[in-house]
């Protein structure tokens, strides 16, 4: 995986510094606090590979604010990569030795806003959606998914809750002004006071549970 990752990366990006098809990382502050996660994962035992390694993590004293998409592995999960959010170009990689393992690797943590599967096999992908639980699933892509207009969007427990996008977000952005209307017919004084009389008895019966 780390080798096809590498591959990729350089075929789509043969330099990071002056490429402009490369994006910086937008201030001083989200850079330092991105080479403190790395700083801290490296601390606790972490292995730290940058895709570029003519261009590491010190692309700093270029100016430049640009970190190369930087692997890291031999991950536990008291390092802060594994608890905060990312935003970045640092990607965990988290080994398993049995799709189950993977799967319950899931399950012990909090449901995340997405969760993205690289498989063609459909029982893969239903065991995935059956027995995990996300914000939403993008199967064989990455990102797209919030892409989709019509397709909900939203977390669940820690992640969020609600969705946005199409009728479902309407609905969660919008606000309905309920408007009651009583007729002209009414029966509502037979539930007035004085209590006990016999209608009162009968829907304590059929209407109130004790």
């Amino acid at each position: 995986m780390v080798n096809a990752l590498h591959q990729q990366f350089n075929q789509m990006y043969a330099d990071v510094i002056d490429n402009v098809d490369y994006s910086a990382i937008i201030n001083d502050a989200q850079f330092n606090r991105l080479l403190g996660l790395l700083a801290d994962a490296q601390k606790k035992g972490a292995t730290v590979q940058s895709l570029k390694v003519e261009e590491n993590v010190q692309c700093q004293g270029k100016g430049k604010r640009k970190i190369p998409l930087t692997l890291i592995t031999d991950i536990k999960d008291e390092m802060l990569v594994m608890q905060e959010e990312i935003f970045g170009p640092l990607l965990p990689i988290v080994g398993y030795k049995s799709f189950q393992q993977a799967i319950d690797y899931i399950n012990e943590r909090p449901k995340p806003l997405a969760l993205y599967l690289m498989s063609f096999d459909k029982n893969t992908q239903q065991q995935v959606i059956q027995q995990t639980k996300a914000g939403g699933v993008c199967i064989n892509d990455a990102a797209l998914h919030v892409a989709q207009d019509d397709l909900p969007f939203g977390g669940v427990g820690d992640s969020g809750m609600g969705h946005y996008h199409g009728q479902e977000g309407f609905l969660a952005l919008s606000k309905a002004k309920p408007i009651f209307t009583r007729g002209r017919l009414s029966f509502n004084s037979m539930i007035f006071p004085p209590y006990g009389k016999k209608i009162h008895h009968l829907i304590y019966k059929l209407f109130i549970k004790k």
